[in-house]
């Protein structure tokens, strides 16, 4: 459950900072944030 809880936070989250990004650089490193927080919290 907190899993899964998690994964809904992050993809939240890459959703709003692609969003909110404006350059495919800025993307990427949005990506790899958000993933270093997941792989942070498992």
């Amino acid at each position: 459950m907190i899993r899964k809880t998690i994964l809904a936070v992050a993809l939240g989250a890459m959703t709003l900072g692609a969003a909110a990004c404006n350059t495919v650089r800025g993307a990427g490193e949005d990506l790899q944030s958000a993933a270093n927080a997941v792989d942070e919290e498992t």
